[in-house]
């Protein structure tokens, strides 16, 4: 749980289908009632091709409901569902509660290349977090194309981090290894610069592959998982 100044808070990141990079371009917090306002590299993604969303036109303001605002309550899965209690059970939930669905599944949708992030406020702490791999179709070189190359790797195999000294790219950027040291990979920009510093620090931190499903998209085909001790 991300929570500051009595706040729980998700991030919206949006990619870029152009450029291949995300950006955290919102932020949404629940303190009884709930506040959605645009974050820090909102320019930097409109720039990249990011349009505001039609519910929050206003760039400057903070919106405010009782209520998880539709459009992100619309991105998960109806409660009336005949399996929804499967779909509950797959992120550890026993009751329908939409922002704890909305922050264990990240509200990925095929339509658009949204997500919800849980962020990492106190690195000193333990945490897990667990995410989907950045840059597989490069880094493997299966450019969408050839998914068999993924059938290398399988739910629980162990994953190395190295830092990636002088990524123009992204100056905190993660490589996300195999234990046979084949880069496939690196951490997504919003949790790169803190698993930086935690790699720097000399943490103990245990990472494995979570899921593997070729049949997804290349921004989602392999899942991990990351603990801080």
């Amino acid at each position: 749980m991300s929570v500051k100044n009595g706040k729980d808070y998700l991030y919206l990141v949006w990619k870029s289908t152009t450029k291949h990079k995300r950006y955290i371009v919102g932020q949404l917090t629940k303190n009884g009632k709930y506040e959605f306002c645009y974050r820090d590299d909102l320019q930097e993604a409109i720039n990249a091709g990011f349009k505001p969303l039609v519910a929050f036109p206003d760039l400057s303001q903070t919106y405010y409901s009782d209520t998880l605002f539709q459009g992100f309550a619309s991105r998960l899965p109806d409660k009336k569902r005949k399996d929804i209690n499967k779909i509950l059970a797959r992120y550890g939930l026993k009751d329908y509660d939409e922002y704890e669905l909305l922050k264990r599944s990240h509200a990925i949708l095929p339509i658009d290349t949204f997500e919800f992030v849980d962020p990492v406020f106190n690195a000193n702490e333990p945490f897990v977090r667990e995410f989907f791999i950045s840059g597989l179709r490069h880094y493997m070189s299966c450019f969408g194309e050839d998914c068999k190359k993924k059938e290398a790797i399988t739910r629980g195999d162990e994953l190395l981090l190295e830092i990636d000294e002088g990524n123009v790219e992204d100056i905190n950027a993660v490589k996300v290894l195999t234990k046979e040291n084949c880069h496939i990979g690196y951490i997504p920009r919003y949790y790169s610069e803190t698993v930086k510093e935690i790699i720097k620090a000399g943490r103990k931190i245990s990472c494995n592959v979570t899921m593997v499903n070729a049949e997804r998209n290349c921004d989602e085909c392999i899942k991990m998982q990351l603990k801080v001790e």
